[in-house]
């Protein structure tokens, strides 16, 4: 009777409890999924099993891969399967991670620039979580901008897969930290006003953006300032 309830302007009515726990929940599973996402990358790196996923091929098994996970994760997600698909999706996305790790593991300051990329979407994240506990208007309308900028630099992506140009990666990358930065808060704030009321679906859409702005700084730091032997 006594339950803490907000009311949004823009349509949302949850407890400030659920809202408190769903994100809470968020933060400890999104903590908790990259350890198999660092072990998928350590393995991929180890053994090189990705090694021969170049082009089509490793477009095609990704993108195969990641929808396919995220589908399942959606069927799931009010059920007891729901973390442990969450889970294996992340350990997934770490070996697709790996052959762009083990370039950079090839400079000569490859391991710091991993930690700069790591130190970096830490940095990002801090920042979009405190901006969502205090931005108070309604960021709603930025989804259907987001969508289509992700869309574009996913378009983007899959042409300079063929093209092959520097130039191209930096630009992509650079937009996608931007966008991906951006989704970070939209969907941070999603959570804050009780617009996702579901931690899983809340933790997939965070990490996704957590890993393409963690694998955008890497081939920008990667590309400008790796160092050869």
């Amino acid at each position: 009777m006594n339950e803490q309830v907000q009311t949004v302007d823009y349509g949302y009515a949850v407890p400030a409890e659920q809202r408190n726990r769903v994100l809470r929940n968020t933060y400890w599973l999104l903590a908790l999924s990259l350890v198999p996402t660092v072990l998928g990358a350590w393995l991929g790196v180890a053994t090189g099993i990705t090694t021969a996923l170049t082009g089509g091929l490793g477009l095609i098994v990704f993108l195969g891969g990641a929808f396919g996970f995220m589908f399942a994760i959606e069927k799931t997600k009010n059920s007891a399967a729901g973390v442990p698909v969450l889970l294996a999706f992340t350990f997934f996305m770490g070996l697709m991670l790996a052959r762009l790790i083990a370039m950079v593991l090839g400079f000569k300051n490859g391991t710091s620039l991993i930690m700069t990329a790591f130190g970096g979407t830490a940095g990002v994240f801090f920042v979009m979580a405190s901006l969502s506990s205090i931005i108070k208007r309604d960021l709603s309308g930025m989804g259907k901008w987001l969508f289509v900028g992700a869309l574009a630099i996913m378009i983007g992506g899959i042409i300079n897969i063929f093209v092959q140009s520097s130039t191209g990666m930096l630009v992509i990358s650079v937009l996608a930290i931007g966008i991906f930065s951006a989704y970070m808060l939209y969907d941070l704030k999603r959570i804050v006003d009780g617009g996702e009321t579901n931690y899983i679906s809340a933790t997939l859409a965070l990490y996704l953006d957590v890993f393409n702005v963690f694998q955008s700084l890497l081939v920008l730091l990667g590309v400008m300032g790796g160092e050869r032997d």
